[in-house]
């Protein structure tokens, strides 16, 4: 029987709201700081499948989520594709050669940089209950491109957006080698277990309106064409950060079956402008439940309170921060659990 994460996002709305947060394996647990120090570097956890499964599990012991998010990162796929990629301490990852600079034609691609992630999906279904749904997940190709055409990250995605309007069509090759890959990685994470998975576009918010609908839009429809066409009834979440207004438009052409909200939308307008049937997931600041305390208890409650009449996920907007007490998470857990909307 399905859980209550899997039914929402199917369009069922239960008798309860199904949490889950972003970023809920990683750096706020005591017991992933553990076992980061005795495995090394990030990288390398990711890549050990026994212990991303381990990290991917300790917050559904300590929480009882109803979601367990896989443990990896957003830039396996250019990895995948070619580009060396390290994370290095207060830096951030690094991608090389950056395309900005670099043929995308000269990279030579390494599918087996996959399997291990796909080893990771299995074990972790392995190991939940039939009540918490597993969820996969990758980088939308705008997200992804911004990385790999820069190296690195950056606060205004200037690379990738000069290049789509200096030479769009190279960038066109670029982001539909990374569309066509994103299919193959999340139809082999379907395969291994995962029952659900997220497209992250972290930087949809860079993009002018009408680039928006070029590099956003259509890339995560054509996903989300793909995926219902080979591997039908598998619910996808989009989430395209900073999004705003254009939130319609994107849930309108890509036909996700869930929305996710950062926590710059107010709740009261999704609900209103939203197609009314369109499961939606989020979106308390991540700094809110950094702070917590009442103020986080009642923004928790109106948000709650503006998708009661539609099928919702609680999360948070973004991810967790690394500094959030683990009081606060159990506080807010409480809350969402205790609520009789």
């Amino acid at each position: 029987m399905p859980g209550p994460l899997l039914d929402t996002l199917r369009g069922t709305r239960g008798s309860t709201v199904p949490l889950w947060l972003m970023r809920q394996a990683g750096r706020y647990l005591p017991e992933y700081r553990e076992l980061r120090a005795e495995k090394g570097g990030f990288l390398d956890l990711v890549y050990d499948s026994e212990a991303a499964c381990e990290v991917t599990l300790q917050p559904i012991r300590r929480f009882g989520f109803d979601g367990a998010i896989l443990f990896s990162d957003i830039l396996i796929v250019p990895y995948a594709m070619g580009q060396d990629l390290r994370f290095l301490a207060g830096e951030g990852p690094q991608l090389s050669p950056p395309l900005e600079d670099t043929a995308l034609d000269t990279l030579t691609g390494d599918r087996t940089r996959l399997d291990a992630i796909y080893d990771t999906v299995r074990q972790v279904r392995a190991a939940l209950d039939d009540r918490t749904t597993l969820l996969g997940f990758a980088g939308s190709p705008w997200t992804v491109a911004t990385y790999m055409i820069a190296g690195e990250g950056s606060r205004d995605q200037h690379a990738a957006r000069a290049m789509a309007y200096r030479d769009a069509e190279r960038l066109g090759e670029i982001i539909d080698a990374i569309a066509r890959l994103t299919v193959e990685y999340l139809i082999g994470q379907i395969d291994a277990g995962a029952e659900g998975v997220q497209l992250f576009d972290s930087w949809a918010g860079s993009l002018a309106p009408d680039q928006f609908e070029r590099w956003v839009v259509a890339p995560n429809a054509w996903i989300v064409e793909q995926l219902r066409a080979t591997r039908p009834g598998v619910p996808i979440i989009g989430f395209p950060k900073g999004a705003g207004e254009k939130l319609p438009l994107y849930a309108r052409e890509t036909g996700v079956d869930a929305l996710g909200l950062d926590e710059t939308i107010d709740p009261h307008w999704a609900a209103a402008n939203l197609p009314r049937e369109l499961p939606v997931q989020g979106n308390l600041d991540p700094l809110l439940i950094l702070a917590g305390g009442d103020a986080m208890v009642e923004r928790t409650r109106e948000i709650l309170s503006a998708f009661a009449d539609r099928p919702h996920v609680f999360n948070l907007g973004h991810g967790i921060d690394r500094r959030t007490p683990i009081a606060h998470v159990e506080r807010l857990v409480a809350t969402v659990r205790d609520w009789q909307g």
